[in-house]
């Protein structure tokens, strides 16, 4: 009589020399929504900022299509304020793996009076027409972001192939299911699908990822020394968009960013973790979300993220 036994356990085990790890096992699937992508829509386009989640997204792009190049294009919509050091990299990254490149610019639709200026200086709420205007000329069906449902209650909402409206909206009732990792392309004329590679992936997941695949990031993401100023709970970035204003002061403080955007809504937290292992044991031990914590554009109402995407956002 044969006994079947079940398959559990780590990579590894003695018993299931097979399994996937952990880790394996997210990278499995998210070069599998890469290559559902890349056969059933013509013209895909990845978001890329610079920031963590990005870099992992592109990283697991190289790998999904090696040793062929990656057959999408990418995409930063540049609204003007963003961290010198990360467009930097940015450009650094286009230029080390030959790839294309579009900037969609906030600023340019403000110098032609499209857009105008908050009076809070942000322009995070103002990447929407750009981003919109961007994937209309470029005619892409298909626009990889790197959102994960761990960093915020809308996104957890959100399927890995999400479908857009023809202005770009999203509608949580027109969310299809996705049984079985079976992921629903189809669009009308117009419409188009957001997808999310790392949807299932959490922020600790992330690093520990870039860790073991040892991915360079921009060094802003690791404790440095950096003027900054106190506002509403968090520290920010003096610059050309409005900071520090009167009444406030800069001061120098040891600090390392979670997530990274627009300065003048992308808090820094005070850290000493320098190196990848002590960031690492840094977020083990939070119980704040990265944007929970870092990003004041989602501070402005409870549904802040939900509405900024039905209009459009990432």
């Amino acid at each position: 009589m044969t006994t079947v036994t079940a398959v559990t356990g780590n990579a590894g085990d003695a018993d299931n020399p097979y399994a996937l790890s952990h880790l394996d096992a997210l990278e499995s699937e998210a070069v599998h929504i890469f290559r559902e992508v890349a056969g059933e829509f013509e013209r895909p386009v990845i978001l890329f900022s610079g920031g963590k989640d990005s870099i992992v997204m592109l990283h697991l792009a190289l790998k999904a299509f090696a040793p062929a190049a990656v057959p999408f294009s990418l995409l930063h919509v540049d609204t003007g304020h963003n961290f010198p050091e990360v467009l930097d990299y940015r450009d650094r990254t286009v230029e080390r793996h030959g790839l294309r490149l579009h900037v969609a610019s906030v600023q340019d639709f403000i110098d032609r009076g499209e857009l105008r200026e908050r009076p809070d200086g942000t322009r995070n709420p103002l990447q929407t027409v750009p981003l919109l205007d961007a994937i209309e000329k470029g005619r892409f069906d298909a626009v990889f972001g790197g959102g994960r449902r761990d960093e915020e209650k809308a996104r957890a909402k959100e399927r890995v192939f999400s479908l857009r409206d023809e202005f770009g909206g999203w509608d949580p009732r027109r969310q299809r299911p996705e049984l079985w990792q079976l992921y629903n392309g189809k669009h009308s004329p117009g419409e188009h699908v957001r997808v999310f590679p790392l949807s299932n992936w959490t922020e600790l997941d992330v690093w520990q990822y870039i860790a073991r695949e040892k991915i360079e990031l921009p060094a802003i993401y690791y404790a440095h020394e950096r003027e900054v100023f106190a506002r509403n709970g968090m520290w920010l970035a003096p610059g050309e968009w409005g900071g520090p204003k009167d009444g406030e002061s800069l001061e120098t403080r040891q600090v390392r960013y979670r997530t990274v955007g627009d300065m003048s809504c992308t808090g820094a937290v005070d850290s000493d973790a320098g190196t990848i292992e002590a960031v690492i044991a840094e977020i083990a031990v939070s119980r704040l979300t990265e944007r929970g914590a870092t990003r004041a554009d989602d501070k402005m109402s409870e549904a802040a993220m939900e509405d900024r995407k039905r209009e459009g956002y990432f």
